[in-house]
């Protein structure tokens, strides 16, 4: 009677690869890549922050506190009377981003007579702002262009805006997005900016 080798033997199967297990993980696979595309996209068109500087904005937006700009809300559609954008003053790459509200739109007429602002001959009623105390540029009335706006800081006494000359209106392709949503900290409220 022959004897088998000595020792213990282990007999090795052949493993097969299942079909359905190789289908879940590259899918896992594929929902993690598109999760992470997604989450990219969504951080550099609606996440991409930056800082108020100086108290213009105030009481909407503080000096320091951050806000998120939407990069992609005037891709499809052109700022509106009362939007808070973030824009480039004259397209200066090497200025802050400026924050400030739109008040006048393409192709009207806009001028500030004893310190209320008038829209083709009209008083602005909305948005609401102190009384105005500097002019600036206009004091006599201007026309802006199909590419131009008009814009002030809430804090209309206060701030650097389109009244003056080196910023004065604001073309389209300056403008970097819209400011959307107002980060806050124990002295500043949070939310969307309105």
């Amino acid at each position: 009677m022959g004897r088998r080798g000595k020792g213990l033997h282990f007999y090795q199967r052949e493993k097969k690869i299942n079909k359905d297990v190789v289908r879940i993980i590259f899918t896992y696979l594929f929902l993690v890549v598109l999760a992470v595309f997604i989450a990219g996209v969504l951080a550099y068109c609606l996440g991409t922050r930056t800082s108020v500087i100086g108290d213009s904005m105030e009481p909407v937006l503080y000096n320091g506190q951050e806000i998120l700009i939407n990069r992609v809300k005037y891709s499809f559609a052109k700022p509106e009377r009362g939007d808070v954008i973030v824009f480039l003053p004259n397209g200066n790459t090497k200025s802050h981003y400026y924050v400030k509200r739109v008040v006048g739109l393409p192709g009207e007429k806009v001028q500030i007579i004893d310190g209320r602002i008038y829209i083709n001959d009209e008083r602005l009623s909305e948005p609401a702002f102190d009384k105005i105390a500097i002019a600036g540029i206009a004091e006599d009335a201007f026309y802006l262009a199909e590419d131009e706006f008009f814009v002030l800081g809430d804090n209309v006494n206060s701030s650097e805006d389109s009244r003056s000359a080196n910023i004065g209106p604001v073309k389209l392709e300056n403008i970097y997005g819209s400011a959307w949503y107002k980060m806050g900290s124990n002295d500043m409220s949070m939310g969307f900016v309105h």
